[in-house]
């Protein structure tokens, strides 16, 4: 019997952890290096000063999501539906306020003119979205012409209304946590396709928004990571990896060692990149990492007694295309209360208001929830958020975004091993890309592909 490899997975997110768990019950010997003091990695949770969990990082399970649904499953634990069925959600447009129905496929009151244009937008993306090679987005049809314009250029082109171009430019930042002039149309396909579609993603209901973990999604990080044991390694950020033929050495800025036959990294690919390798990664991986940024985002939260909103017809979701925030969720626990209101700041909004103070920002939440949902948002009892962008160990989320051009240059890089160094996480992954189920599936894959290198 050939004995299975030694390995080193940097990184103990839902990549990593999913990673390990499959070559540990191959036989493989595994060790887990993590920066942070905690497991989870673009997924953290939290607790409000009563013990309600909140979730500073990824939070949302869909349809089609299988591999996490089968994970919450088997660690025993529970999901609960998104709050979005009592009452109707907010939509503020160009300074023209209505409500609607949040399921998937609804679409805002418009003008006739501006609701075709918006149908006919859609379904324009959405057929040119399933033309993109989910496995090799740079060998699609027209790869190189989709991957020379940025998502705003198909945008001015294919969007003839101001509400039309407004509820795209809307969905790239809720999607995204980027502008649409900050990526590439292929990428904006590629990643639309790898979550079935443009309107999955944006969905509560039949969507991606539709379902969360009773607990937070961060239960179950902590379950994998309970079950690799000692396997775990915390607050060992890695520093150095040093591999030839015969094997890897990887070194943490403790001063930690640990030698193996094989290394996976799972860490972001701006991160990964600031990592030091020697010998030093071909220049084509190294270009790579240098053109993939994190996106910009601060996840904000505000708590109150009860969900108010509701007693208004409302479902504490919006959409706006004025800031600082833009979007917002119901993020309740399943008992309703207490009433939790959740809005993201992104793209240019996140970088600018990064730089203010966190006074000032709260003031300007409250007041986005506020115009959103009534004046009772303005007095939260109790207001909490987290910038991924300040993050020394994510430095942006929900993930990373490839501009214009990256994908055909460099997209075959994204995957494709060093000698004895293995790529993973949710970037790296052709289906639900960037979300926690391409996280998982990427781990898992790149075990499987470890196991057969030997």
């Amino acid at each position: 019997m050939t004995a299975q490899p030694s390995v080193v997975v940097i990184g103990a997110g839902l990549a990593g952890l999913a990673c390990a768990t499959r070559l540990l019950a191959s036989g493989a010997e595994v060790t887990v290096l993590e920066a942070r003091n905690r497991v989870g990695g673009r997924v953290e949770g939290g607790h409000l000063a009563d013990g309600t969990p909140i979730e500073l990082g990824g939070q949302w399970l869909g349809p089609g999501q299988n591999r996490m649904h089968e994970l919450v499953a088997d660690l025993g634990l529970e999901t609960f539906r998104t709050w979005n069925d009592q009452g109707r959600m907010v939509i503020d447009l160009r300074g023209r306020r209505t409500t609607m129905r949040s399921h998937k496929g609804a679409v805002p009151r418009l003008s006739p003119f501006a609701l075709a244009d918006l149908g006919q937008g859609l379904a324009r993306f959405t057929a040119l979205s399933s033309r993109v090679d989910l496995r090799r987005p740079w060998e699609s049809p027209d790869a190189h012409d989709l991957d020379g314009q940025t998502f705003e250029t198909w945008i001015r082109r294919n969007l003839r209304t101001p509400s039309g171009r407004a509820y795209f430019r809307i969905a790239c930042e809720a999607v995204f946590s980027a502008d649409s002039t900050d990526l590439s149309l292929l990428h904006a396909l590629f990643y639309s396709h790898s979550g079935t579609d443009l309107e999955t993603l944006l969905a509560t209901n039949a969507g991606a928004q539709q379902d969360r973990v009773v607990g937070g999604s961060i239960r179950i990080a902590e379950a994998m990571a309970a079950a690799l044991g000692d396997r775990v390694r915390l607050g060992e950020p890695v520093r150095r990896i040093e591999h030839d033929t015969a094997g890897v050495r990887v070194e943490t800025r403790t001063g930690t060692v640990v030698t193996a036959d094989r290394v996976v990294v799972t860490l972001p690919p701006t991160l990964a990149g600031r990592l030091e390798y020697a010998p030093a990664l071909p220049s084509w991986r190294d270009q790579l990492t240098q053109r993939v940024p994190a996106g910009s985002v601060i996840k904000c939260y505000a708590a109150y007694d009860h969900p108010f909103w509701r007693d208004a017809g409302l479902n504490g979701q919006a959409a706006s295309d004025r800031g600082p925030v833009k979007v917002t969720f119901d993020n309740s626990p399943p008992s309703g209360t207490p009433g939790i209101l959740m809005g993201f700041i992104e793209a240019d909004d996140g970088r600018e208001w990064a730089r203010r103070p966190e006074q000032e920002r709260r003031e300007a939440v409250l007041a986005c929830f506020a115009r959103y949902v009534g004046p009772q948002a303005l007095t939260p009892v109790q207001y909490v958020e987290r910038d991924w962008m300040a993050q020394e160990f994510s430095r942006g989320c929900y993930g990373a975004h490839f501009a214009p051009g990256v994908w055909t240059a460099y997209g075959h890089a994204l995957r494709t091993p060093v000698g004895r160094i293995h790529w993973a996480g949710a970037e790296c992954s052709p289906v639900w890309n960037g979300y926690m189920e391409g996280a998982v599936r990427s781990g898992e894959t790149t075990a499987a592909e470890v196991l057969a290198a030997g």
